[in-house]
C-alpha cells in the first residue's frame, strides 16, 4: 500500500512539473517558432518556413511585399538597438562598481546605521516599477533635467546597484576573510590584498551581478518609458510601440533574436564562473 502511494506521488508529481514547464517554455518555442512563418497576413496560420522578417530587420532584400512589412525603418529599429546597448553597457559599469564597493563595504566595516543602510538598497528592488517610474520622472522634472539617455542611465543605476549588491553580498558571505587576514599579516599592502585575494574569489560574484544587470537593463521597458526622452527609445519601448498597432510577424523575429542573445550572455556567464583561474609559476611561489 505505501509502494502504491509512494508511485502515484511519483507520478503526480512528475505529471505536474511536465505541465509546468510545458505552461512556461511553451509560448517561448510557439514565438520562436512563429518567427519563421512566411504567412505575411496572419501569422497564426503556417505558410511555410521563410527568414523574410529576419531579413527585413536586417534591411536585406526579401519576397515579401511593401504592404506585408511592418516596420516603417529598419534606422529606427537599429538606433533603438544602439541607445539599448549604450544605455545597457555604462548603467552594468557603474552599479557594478558601485554595488561591488558597497558590498565590500557592508561586508568589512562596522559603522553606525549599517543595518538601516542596508535595507534602504533593498528597497528598489522591492518598489513597484511604475511607483519608481513615476518617482524618477518627477524628480528629472524638478530639478530641470531633460529627459535622454542620461536620465536612462541614472534611472537604472538607482535599483541594478541593488542587484549587483545582493549577489556580490552572497558571495562575500561565503568567503574566508582568513585569506585576507593571512595576506596582511605577511606584508601585502591593502590593495595587493584585493587584487591577489579578495577579487578572485568575489569575481564569479561580480561578473553574475555585471551579466544580469545588463540583462535587465535591456529588457526594461516600464522605467524607461517613464524617463525615455523624444530621441531616446530603447529597444524595449520600440517594441512597445509595434505592439500597440498590432502583434505583427517581426516582433516574433525581435523577440527570438533578443531570446537568444540573452543564451548567449547566459553562456558566456557560465563558462566564466566555472572557468578555472590560471595559476603561473611565479604565483606558485608567491
Amino acid at each position: 500500500m505505501n509502494a502504491l502511494i509512494a508511485r502515484l506521488g511519483r507520478r503526480l508529481l512528475g505529471g505536474y512539473s511536465l505541465a509546468f514547464f510545458v505552461f512556461l517554455y511553451l509560448p517561448i518555442g510557439l514565438i520562436v517558432a512563429y518567427s519563421f512563418n512566411g504567412n505575411p497576413i496572419n501569422m497564426m496560420i503556417w505558410d511555410g518556413f521563410s527568414l523574410d522578417w529576419y531579413r527585413s530587420l536586417l534591411g536585406l532584400s526579401t519576397s515579401l511585399s511593401e504592404n506585408a512589412l511592418y516596420i516603417e525603418s529598419t534606422d529606427q529599429l537599429l538606433a533603438a538597438l544602439r541607445t539599448s546597448l549604450v544605455v545597457a553597457l555604462s548603467t552594468t559599469a557603474i552599479s557594478t562598481l558601485v554595488g561591488t564597493l558597497t558590498a565590500l563595504a557592508l561586508a568589512r566595516y562596522r559603522f553606525r546605521l549599517r543595518t538601516f543602510y542596508r535595507v534602504l538598497l533593498f528597497m528598489p528592488m522591492l518598489m513597484p516599477d511604475i511607483v519608481l517610474g513615476i518617482a524618477l520622472l518627477i524628480f528629472f522634472v524638478g530639478v530641470g533635467m531633460p529627459l535622454g539617455k542620461g536620465s536612462i542611465i541614472i534611472g537604472h543605476c538607482t535599483f541594478l546597484i541593488s542587484y549587483v549588491f545582493l549577489i556580490v553580498s552572497a558571495r562575500l558571505a561565503g568567503m574566508d576573510t582568513r585569506l585576507e587576514e593571512a595576506s596582511a599579516d605577511l606584508g601585502a599592502s591593502p590593495w595587493t590584498t584585493f587584487r591577489r585575494v579578495t577579487l578572485p574569489q568575489i569575481l564569479p560574484g561580480v561578473i553574475g551581478g555585471a551579466l544580469l544587470a545588463f540583462i535587465i537593463s535591456m529588457d526594461d521597458l516600464v522605467i524607461t518609458y517613464f524617463i525615455a526622452g523624444v530621441d531616446s527609445t530603447t529597444l524595449p519601448v520600440f517594441i512597445y510601440g509595434m505592439i500597440r498597432r498590432g502583434i505583427k510577424p517581426e516582433i516574433n523575429a525581435i523577440a527570438t533574436l533578443l531570446l537568444l542573445a540573452s543564451l548567449l550572455i547566459a553562456a558566456v556567464g557560465l563558462y566564466l564562473r566555472n572557468r578555472k583561474p590560471a595559476t603561473s609559476q611565479d604565483d606558485s611561489h608567491g
